[in-house]
């Protein structure tokens, strides 16, 4: 065995060599620029996308043309292309795109932020942009809605307000009701209660969880007296990937009272149909409801800006994470109140009500669906329902085989299965290719397209889709089928 000692000590001092320096300093590797990246063509764009982003996501892209389009700038109700075409945005990023694209008043908010070098992370302290934000966040809301945790998105904010409601129920209550085709995030926690088995793979979910019919009261009553374990109820006032579902005024009335009655406390996702969309601030205001928990995202960064918002009554906020002890268990994370991100939200929630863009989603709502009501009525074979409220609209189409000469329908009606979403896709494709604009999907019932433009849209925007729908339409199916086909092969 070696043993190793201590040298003896010398007045004399050690010199030791230090090792030679490396000849070079850190490489940088191969990275595009700014300038670079916006110079990028679409084959370029593809390339990268493939490589770095989603190879699988390109197939459903190019099957409805967006490879083919790469975007330069927005501005307003519209994207331009690389060719200089004006694309007509109904879609308005499944409802984050209130004000439309680079609203002056916001982009001048974020310019003067950066010109002035405020801070942008600052956890350490108190952020007088997150505190403004959640004041107004809380003014905007009805009832004793005042406690508000800022995130960064729609799913951040789902989890904040389950957690919250899951501890303030209480661990003798840990079960949460949800509802069949919700979408609540697709972050490990709220997938648990979001009903999409794409969504939900083979993950390992939390099972505390009780699904019922969306607007089925009385599946609710039951679950309540049934299971005294039920602490929380988790429901989106719209369903949007559900298909622009409601639930009637005497629903949302009569879950109220129950909840009052059982004890249980209502969290209502308003992430998509929330921030003025339905014509109300909230949808659940058209109601006369008021939820112990809600959920905002989307729109509230403006467009520029990703931010989220858990808002809660206090009682139950304090019950929760009211002590020294128990305040941080859920706090703000990193990113959540950042400067920037809260000056945009602050400015946006100005210019929704200093423009009257609730008021607009309302008016322009009621019009775009009235016109499109006009297309059913012209072609009833070919669209099955309207349905919506302000400007969060749903346009769902019959079955493939429904469209088809009668003789064909028994044939072809073994296959609307797996054809549901074709007929969807071939319009909102061709929408794109021929008419310049662009209409939004749903993800439980592909027969819906999803119209969620900007709330600064306006009539003349309405006429003009439905314009391009009503031409398009009156191709035929036929048509309609081979245009798409060609389409394809080009």
């Amino acid at each position: 065995m070696t043993v190793m000692t201590r040298p003896e000590r010398t007045d004399a001092r050690a010199l030791v060599s230090a090792p030679a320096l490396s000849p070079t300093t850190t490489q940088k590797p191969g990275l595009l620029s700014v300038d670079q990246a916006k110079a990028l063509d679409v084959a370029a764009i593809t390339d990268l996308f493939k490589a770095h982003i989603n190879p699988g996501q390109l197939h459903f892209m190019k099957l409805l043309g967006f490879h083919k389009v790469k975007i330069e700038r927005a501005e307003g109700m519209f994207y331009i292309d690389q060719d200089g075409r004006r694309i007509l945005d109904f879609f308005g990023g499944f409802g984050s795109l209130a004000f439309g694209h680079n609203h002056p008043r916001i982009l001048e908010a974020r310019r003067k932020f950066q010109e002035e070098k405020r801070q942008e992370i600052a956890i350490a302290f108190m952020s007088q942009y997150a505190a403004a934000l959640a004041h107004n966040i809380a003014a905007c809301s009805p009832g004793d809605l005042d406690m508000v945790f800022l995130g960064s998105s729609g799913s951040e904010a789902m989890e904040a307000a389950v957690k919250l409601a899951e501890r303030a129920a209480g661990p003798k209550r840990p079960k949460i009701v949800y509802a069949e085709n919700s979408f609540h995030g697709k972050t490990k926690g709220v997938l648990s209660i979001t009903d999409g088995s794409l969504y939900r793979g083979d993950f390992q979910l939390t099972d505390n969880v009780v699904k019922v019919p969306f607007a089925d009261i009385e599946a609710v009553e039951q679950a309540f007296r049934n299971d005294p374990e039920i602490g929380v109820i988790v429901l989106e006032t719209v369903q949007g990937g559900g298909g622009i579902i409601q639930a009637p005024a005497e629903y949302w009335q009569k879950l109220r009272a129950l909840c009052d009655r059982y004890g249980v406390l209502w969290v209502a996702d308003e992430v998509q149909c929330g921030y003025g969309r339905t014509g109300r601030f909230y949808a659940f205001e058209h109601y006369g409801v008021v939820p112990d928990i809600t959920a905002l995202a989307k729109s509230l960064g403006g467009g520029k800006a990703a931010v989220g918002a858990m808002v809660a009554r206090r009682d139950i906020y304090m019950k929760a994470y009211g002590t020294p002890k128990t305040a941080m268990i859920h706090a703000q994370a990193t990113f959540g109140g950042m400067g920037e991100s809260c000056v945009t939200a602050i400015e946006a929630l100005n210019v929704l009500y200093d423009e009257g863009l609730i008021d607009n989603a309302a008016t322009v709502g009621d019009y775009l669906l009235a016109r499109l009501r006009e297309v059913q009525a012209r072609y009833p074979k070919i669209v099955k329902e309207v349905r919506g409220k302000g400007l969060m609209v749903g346009l769902e189409f019959h079955d493939f085989s429904q469209t088809l000469p009668m003789v064909l329908r028994p044939v072809v009606g073994v296959l609307d299965d797996k054809l549901k979403g074709s007929l969807s896709g071939f319009v909102g494709a061709l929408l794109l290719r021929d008419y310049d604009t662009l209409v939004a999907f749903t993800e439980y019932n592909r027969n819906v397209i999803r119209l969620e433009p900007p709330l600064i849209c306006g009539r003349e925007h309405v006429d003009r889709f439905i314009d391009a729908l009503d031409s398009l339409l009156s191709r035929g199916i036929v048509s309609i089928v081979k245009d798409f086909v060609k389409s394809q092969v080009r």
